[in-house]
């Protein structure tokens, strides 16, 4: 839409005091996005809507780096919002300005669905997923891939997010090309509550190790927390060479 049709609706809003659900359909966005441009428009004025885009970058620029802030911030801090919601959070809360299509298309590749994907879409992504288990080499990378298919069976309604700072600690671990032209492993836990980073560990591969220096770091700059969640992450397991029963297993 035309920038210029956006700074004569959200002038006459703001000159007339006017009704932003309104505004909000004759633009074709969120009453949300109505608000962040009313600020803008208060704060710049017109030079808001000439510049409003220039800060977005599509899909192909986003460094490693942002890519996974925004993997983490949509597991950690905002897995209760739909795509779009997420997608204005990013600007509003975050400063990152990219589009819900690069946000749709990011997630997906890292086998992330919204809390509103289609039966259909899931069903897409189990498929895919039982593909790269059965093609896939390593017993590490199977056991993971398996992992990701029994979550996605158990997909259940987002639970409420926990009341109180050290209530739960989510801890995960995301591998990606952070030095040079070798996968490293990025360790990290966030708050519940808030949303806050409390520890990060690079490492080789997904370890014990790297989890226990995440844990070190929470021990010494929070305290000690009343609960973990690992979204049973194998890696805390051990089974008996020769025990195929999980009655056996002896968890960390």
């Amino acid at each position: 839409m035309k920038e210029q049709k956006k700074y004569e609706v959200i002038k006459k809003l703001k000159e007339t005091n006017g009704n932003k659900k309104r505004a909000a359909v004759e633009l074709g966005c969120t009453v949300r996005h109505v608000n962040r441009m009313l600020k803008g428009y208060e704060t710049q004025g017109k030079e808001f809507f000439s510049h409003g885009n220039k800060g977005r970058r599509p899909a192909s620029a986003l460094s490693e780096e942002l890519k996974e802030s925004i993997l983490l911030l949509y597991q950690n801090k905002y897995y209760d919002s739909n795509l779009t919601h997420f997608t204005e959070k990013l600007a509003e809360n975050e400063d990152i300005r990219v589009s819900e299509g690069t946000v749709r298309n990011l997630l997906y590749s890292h086998d992330i669905l919204s809390p509103l994907a289609w039966k259909r879409t899931r069903r897409k992504l189990k498929d895919k997923l039982k593909t790269q288990k059965d093609t896939a080499t390593s017993k590490t990378e199977k056991e993971s891939l398996q992992t990701a298919i029994v979550d996605l069976e158990d997909a259940h309604p987002t639970r409420a997010r926990c009341s109180y700072a050290g209530e739960m600690i989510q801890m995960d671990a995301s591998v990606h090309l952070w030095f040079g032209e070798n996968k490293s492993h990025l360790h990290a836990a966030i708050d519940d509550a808030t949303g806050t980073l409390v520890g990060a560990y690079f490492d080789s591969q997904e370890t014990l190790h790297g989890y226990y220096q995440v844990f070190r770091q929470i021990l010494e700059n929070y305290g000690i927390p009343y609960m973990f969640y690992t979204d049973r992450r194998t890696v805390f397991e051990y089974k008996k060479k020769n025990s195929p029963n999980l009655e056996n297993d002896t968890f960390t």
